[in-house]
């Protein structure tokens, strides 16, 4: 019985080890179904991962790993040149190399090299080390201080571009970048003034990108400036172009030269004697403009204190350097200068004669506004000559109402106030004279007298530059012809001629305003200007003074002035027209007592009569009488 007990029992568990055996097959076969399931997925998401890269991005991809390694490097244009009228340099662009680097992939480089040449490369610490001693005895640029640890500290920099030396000389840098392949040498032009402070507040600046600050080279920077050129080339993982990968190659085309109107040996003088004026007068500054009295081209144009573009800007503002051009930014009440206007229309309209005897009172009262001489004096008999030989404010109005506003108005008009001169430099005024219709009671007070207006010195002169041609005013030129790259010359546009006066008009009132310079020992028969006069010439001009406005009270100033000069010589034969600014002096130009320019007008003038070789006149003119006996 027993015995039959112990066979089922050992038949019951040879079955239930069975079973086990069977549920941990089963269990068996499903992970290995799942891993399956799980290599085919994946086997399959890498299939048409690859199809997809292959099939439809593959495009996409070349496309941007192409832009990736393609660069496209710019050619720049190079800058034109700018010269004076007889094609002395002015301003020109020199070519010149930067040398750079890319230090956060150059020890990399250096240790392909020095892997590749163990023998002729050395490792990258020893090969920084030879460029830091190398490279300044490779240089050796004069004057200038290239420090071996601000090199060191460049190449091993954490930048990804950095600029050891800049202005090399072309030949230098493709030495140097022979000699050291880790160095690339870039194309950087580098703008040259030659001539230091004189013409820049006409030539101007560029800054160190190239674009231009003020001058010409602002004004006209786009043409001067050209087309950059372009080129594509591909780079490699190191940074460095691919040999032979150029193409599309697009030439530069450069900018247009130009060459001014202005004499560089006159501009050189005026502002030496612009200068020294200043600083004899104590004045804030002084300002001279030379012009062809036929042409209207400006041969000298300057301004004392103007900026040095080869020196440290910074130090030079702190020393009141100015950037500009004065002549033409500033404006300013012409006083008296400006009377010469009014006697030209006044002998035009037939309202005078030059030796017609006025008796002229010390006042005038004019729709309520007393006006008074700038000397207290009775009645006087004075000549139409010598109003304005004296510059007597109450003789200038009394012929001025016998024009009339309304004829008095066009003619400002003629002679071009409150219009820019146009001459192609930034910022240029177009002064100031008060439309007709917006006169009062006592505009036509003070505008025949140069009050109540404004203009540039600019403009000042080429009023003086109408009477001396015959009354024709030529709009002022500075710009007398222009070069394309290609050789092309470009002629300035004809300047816009104005019939102001008629001829005879003209020379009737130049020859009267001899009178300005006219000396008398008795001092009846001298003029305001008198040492204005040049020896064997006939000069012609006016002295003027007008009053500031105060920045406080916003009324005129009693303690500040602007003294202008302007003038014509040879009077007889006019070959040029010289005017003068000069900002509150507080002595005269030539260090003496009274704060008139005459003596600056007659050393710039002086000056350019000799430097002309102008024939002297071939006799003095006549003693012209100012005061009548009385």
């Amino acid at each position: 019985m027993s015995k039959t007990n112990d066979r089922r029992s050992a038949r019951t568990v040879d079955a239930n080890s069975w079973l086990i055996l069977d549920t941990s097959g089963a269990r068996f076969s499903k992970r290995v179904r799942l891993v399956l399931l799980v290599v085919f997925l994946t086997s399959l998401s890498l299939v048409l991962r690859l199809a997809w890269v292959q099939l439809v991005a593959s495009p996409t991809l070349a496309t941007q790993a192409q832009l990736q390694r393609t660069s496209v490097i710019t050619e720049p244009a190079l800058r034109g040149g700018i010269t004076d009228r007889n094609g002395q340099t002015l301003a020109y662009t020199m070519d010149a190399r930067s040398l750079s680097v890319h230090p956060k992939k150059l020890e990399k480089f250096m240790q392909e090299r020095h892997e590749l040449d163990p023998e002729g490369v050395p490792e990258p610490k020893q090969r920084i080390e030879d460029i830091v001693k190398r490279l300044p005895e490779m240089i050796n640029k004069e004057g200038d201080d290239i420090e071996e640890d601000d090199i060191r500290d460049k190449l091993t920099s954490n930048n990804d571009y950095e600029v050891l030396v800049r202005n090399v000389d072309p030949d230098i840098a493709e030495k140097v970048a022979e000699e050291f392949p880790e160095i690339t040498a870039e194309r950087q032009d580098l703008r040259q003034y030659p001539n230091g402070a004189v013409g820049q507040n006409m030539i101007g600046k560029i800054s160190t990108d190239n674009q231009g600050q003020f001058g010409l080279e602002l004004s006209q920077d786009a043409r001067l400036q050209g087309i950059n050129g372009s080129r594509t080339v591909d780079i490699a993982g190191d940074g460095y172009l691919i040999p032979g990968s150029t193409r599309d190659v697009h030439p530069a085309v450069n900018g247009d030269s130009y060459q001014l109107t202005i004499d560089l040996d006159a501009q050189t003088y005026v502002q030496q004697a612009l200068q020294q004026a200043r600083e004899k007068s104590g004045a804030k500054s002084a300002s001279a403009v030379v012009l062809d009295s036929k042409t209207g081209e400006i041969i000298a144009m300057g301004s004392s204190d103007t900026i040095d573009p080869n020196g440290d800007i910074e130090k030079q503002l702190k020393r009141k350097k100015v950037f500009g051009d004065r002549a033409t930014a500033d404006s300013f009440e012409p006083g008296s200068v400006a009377k010469i206007m009014t006697a030209a229309a006044a002998i035009q309209e037939g309202k005078t004669t030059p030796d017609e005897v006025l008796k002229v009172p010390g006042t005038i009262n004019m729709a309520g506004v007393t006006v008074k001489d700038a000397w207290d004096h009775g009645e006087v008999p004075y000549t139409t000559t010598g109003v304005f030989g004296k510059s007597s404010n109450v003789g200038t109005l009394m012929l001025a109402q016998r024009l009339g506003e309304d004829k008095m108005y066009d003619y400002f008009r003629k002679f071009g106030i409150g219009q820019a001169a146009g001459v192609g430099l930034p910022y240029e005024v177009a002064g100031y004279m008060p439309e007709r219709n917006q006169w009062s009671g006592g505009t036509f007070a003070n505008l025949p007298i140069g009050q109540g207006m404004s203009m540039s010195l600019l403009q000042m002169s080429s009023i003086y530059q109408a009477m001396a041609n015959d009354g024709v005013r030529v709009e002022p030129r500075l710009i007398k012809k222009i070069t394309r790259a290609d050789g092309t010359e470009l002629g300035a546009e004809p300047a816009k001629e104005t019939q102001v006066v008629s001829p005879e008009t003209a020379r009737t009132t130049v020859d009267m305003f001899r009178a300005v310079t006219q000396s008398d020992e008795t001092g009846v028969q001298q003029g305001s200007g008198a040492p204005a006069a040049i020896k064997g010439y006939q000069v012609s001009g006016k002295t003027g003074t007008a009053q500031q406005i105060d920045p406080k009270t916003g009324a005129y100033s009693n303690s500040s002035y602007w003294i202008t000069f302007a003038g014509i010589a040879p009077s007889d034969k006019p070959r040029f027209v010289v005017g003068i600014m000069l900002d509150n002096p507080q002595r005269g130009t030539d260090g003496g007592a009274g704060g008139t320019a005459a003596p600056l007008f007659h050393d710039i003038m002086s000056w350019m009569l000799d430097h002309y070789n102008v024939p002297l006149s071939e006799k003095a003119g006549p003693k012209l009488m100012l005061e009548a006996n009385r």
